[in-house]
């Protein structure tokens, strides 16, 4: 089995327990509260903005023009190419986008997943560790809206149904590249460094868990005492 199939085996638990938290199911249901889309939308606008900072730090550390326009890429479709995704759940709260994400916050979970990221961006030379840690984003969003449109009968006028169909589709030419440069790099890799791949994704995914938690319950900076 190749590695990028083993550890995607290994996550599957976490997208099961994703797919079934009150975040995606509220979207099923097309009844989750504004104030979670919100939430959710101010925090991804400022994730996906260092997503594709995170690609391009990534750039001087690859030589063939190959990797050279895929991270180029990822970083035009992490900075834009989300924004039409956003804008549905805009529309389903029934707000203006830029109304809505001009206040947000670097909340908990947030800050966590993208500090995540930078750690390896920053303390490995080899891009592995950070395409291992940044692979799970687009995978998670990839299963939800496969896992949504195989298993729900949506009604035509469904207001969230467009955001699974987008996620259904957009993610399978990216993850299939990464697929290969994964499974590239695990080949050269030692038993240890393959082993920190795998915690890499592994960590990853929960910390997809925990930011559409973040985003249903609300979560904020709590420091004590009087404010």
């Amino acid at each position: 089995m190749r590695f990028s199939e083993q550890i995607k085996q290994e996550a599957q638990p976490i997208i099961e327990q994703i797919y079934h938290d009150d975040f995606i199911q509220g979207m099923l249901k097309g009844d989750i509260s504004t104030e979670a889309i919100k939430h959710y939308l101010r925090a991804d606008s400022r994730y996906l903005n260092e997503f594709a900072k995170i690609y391009a730090l990534l750039i001087p550390k690859v030589d063939t023009k190959d990797e050279i326009q895929f991270l180029t890429e990822q970083i035009q479709f992490a900075s834009s190419g989300e924004v039409e995704a956003h804008h549905i759940l805009a529309d389903y709260v029934g707000e203006n986008y830029q109304d809505i994400i001009k206040d947000g916050d670097w909340y908990p979970s947030a800050d966590h997943y993208i500090k995540h990221m930078y750690y390896n961006a920053y303390a490995f030379d080899n891009v592995a560790y950070t395409i291992a840690a940044m692979a799970p984003c687009p995978y998670v969003y990839q299963q939800i809206g496969k896992m949504a449109i195989e298993k729900n009968t949506f009604e035509a006028d469904h207001p969230l149904k467009a955001w699974f169909d987008f996620y259904n589709k957009e993610m399978d030419t990216l993850l299939s590249y990464i697929d290969r440069w994964l499974d590239s790099y695990a080949e050269i890799s030692s038993d240890k460094v393959q082993q920190q791949l795998r915690q890499n994704f592994l960590q990853s995914t929960v910390h997809e868990r925990k930011f559409f938690n973040m985003a249903y319950q609300l979560e904020n900076w709590e420091f004590g005492g009087e404010k």
